[in-house]
């Protein structure tokens, strides 16, 4: 057990208060046997000799090197840790009178007892930085905390040290940095989470863009913060907690329930799974989850990549539309074109020959010229037959297309199941739930009305895809008119 472990030096370090209630560790003076490097307890004693057994085991089993002095500077306590630092073993360090010429080089030993032994005068701890001598001659600095011992009649009996390598402390005191900045005001979000998936600790960042206080989420479901896109986050915890994080960052598409409603967002996440340090096996205790709200530049990308697609569509049905002989077939060309990944169905209906929008206006049908398969998806095509009058009623977003010379867009009400009634009443095919129509127009005369539709699984329409539409519209009008001008085109 090593000359640290007599009964007579551990008990100087027992955790009774000072004979005055001072609060501070009580010490008793240091026996002869002690300083001596560790005689025989008392044969008389064997209540003082158990808890001295189990202190020197406390003292032994420390993460910090710990030494004591008594009054006179004498060594009387060193444990594992001071060892394993300095190399010198208990044996050999208890007993001895200060660290001059060995685990302090002699010019710098008075200096170094000094500020010591000064502990002794002062109520509190004290920090000092000292460079020791390890055994085998090699200097290492460490950072010390030293504070008295009073003895049972409240006087200062010895001084008590608690020393550590100072690039370990550095360490230390780094990581204490990092957590604390991470958790209070990091430019990403963090949200510790225990292994039931329910938030323990969370940062600013992430309570702001979780809508809700910092107190106020801790324990609390994800579920109730997400209303969508909690599944696919909380396997993802759960993958973390069983396996460990994944390589790369992962992002979620989530929607929030706020105050102002639900908010749809993006998050670019990566996960850490923390596990006790004092555990001989790693014991899972949670997830460290790191996010950063990308919504802004995932919708820019998403635009650009659209935006890209739909012009190369247009590249690519001029070329054909350029080949066709007949212009309604290239009209037709550029609407089969303009459909993939816009809309599910699109309408083309022309005005009568000769009629002016006030005219349509005032009372005269549309004409169904092409379109899209009203029960399942297809190429636009004209209608065969000849052309039917479309009965579109007082209102409709067609005419009130016409009547602007612009672009009308609607969507089935929330009420309406499917949106079935709301597109029999428009004569619309019934699986129509969104709606853009917008007017054709060539050398300053309205030619028609051209109605892209959604299914109700799709997004409304935008105001970035009524200028795409506005863009096939002006292509179809120039297609059309050109049919009417070389004659037998649609409505002569």
């Amino acid at each position: 057990m090593g000359a640290s472990r007599s009964s007579g030096t551990t008990d100087a370090l027992g955790p009774d208060e000072g004979a005055e209630g001072t609060g501070e560790p009580v010490c008793p003076e240091p026996s002869a046997s002690a300083q001596g490097g560790g005689g025989s307890p008392g044969a008389g004693a064997p209540a003082a000799d158990s808890g001295a057994e189990l202190l020197a085991a406390l003292l032994d089993g420390m993460d910090a090197a710990l030494c004591a002095f008594d009054a006179g500077g004498a060594v009387t306590h060193w444990n594992r840790e001071a060892e394993r630092i300095l190399g010198w073993s208990a044996q050999e360090a208890v007993g001895r009178t200060g660290f001059a010429g060995w685990a302090v080089r002699r010019a710098d030993a008075h200096e170094v007892q000094g500020r010591l032994m000064s502990a002794m005068d002062a109520p509190g701890r004290q920090v000092h930085e000292f460079a020791l001598l390890r055994k085998d001659g090699s200097r290492v600095l460490v950072r010390t905390q030293s504070a008295r011992v009073l003895g049972a009649d409240g006087k200062p009996a010895g001084v008590y040290c608690a020393f550590s390598e100072v690039h370990a402390q550095i360490d230390l005191e780094r990581a204490i940095a990092l957590s604390e900045a991470l958790l209070e005001d990091a430019s990403w979000g963090v949200v510790l989470v225990d292994v039931d998936l329910r938030p323990t600790v969370v940062n600013a960042y992430a309570s702001r863009a979780l809508g809700g206080g910092r107190t106020t989420l801790l324990g609390r479901p994800l579920g109730e913060l997400v209303v969508q896109g909690v599944e696919e986050l909380e396997a993802a915890l759960q993958h973390v907690l069983a396996e460990g994080a994944p390589g790369a960052p992962a992002e979620f598409w989530v929607t929030l329930r706020t105050a102002e409603g639900e908010r749809r967002r993006c998050w670019r996440s990566g996960f850490l799974r923390l596990a006790s340090p004092l555990a001989e096996e790693p014991v899972p205790l949670g997830v460290g989850w790191l996010f950063r709200d990308v919504t802004a530049t995932k919708l820019a990308q998403q635009e650009a990549d659209r935006l890209r697609f739909r012009t190369s569509q247009l590249h690519r049905a001029a070329r054909t539309a350029a080949e066709c002989e007949d212009p309604m077939e290239a009209a037709t060309s550029l609407l089969d074109f303009a459909l993939a990944g816009f809309a599910d169905h699109v309408l083309l209906d022309l005005t009568p020959g000769g009629l002016t929008a006030g005219e349509l206006t005032a009372g005269e049908r549309l004409v169904r010229t092409a379109a899209t398969p009203s029960d399942a998806p297809g190429p636009c095509l004209l209608v065969a037959g000849g052309s039917i009058p479309v009965r579109y009623g007082p209102g409709h977003p067609a005419l009130q297309a016409v009547e602007r010379i612009g672009s009308v867009r609607t969507s089935a009400g929330t009420g309406e199941a499917g949106g079935a009634a709301w597109a029999a009443e428009r004569r619309w095919p019934r699986d129509a739930a969104h709606a853009l129509c917008t007017v054709l127009r060539s050398r300053g005369r309205t030619l028609g009305v051209l109605t892209f539709l959604r299914a109700a699984n799709r997004s409304a329409f935008e105001r970035p895809d009524t200028a795409y539409a506005e863009t096939v519209a002006a292509r179809v009008a120039a297609a059309a008119d050109l049919a009417r001008a070389v004659g037998g085109g649609p409505g002569e």
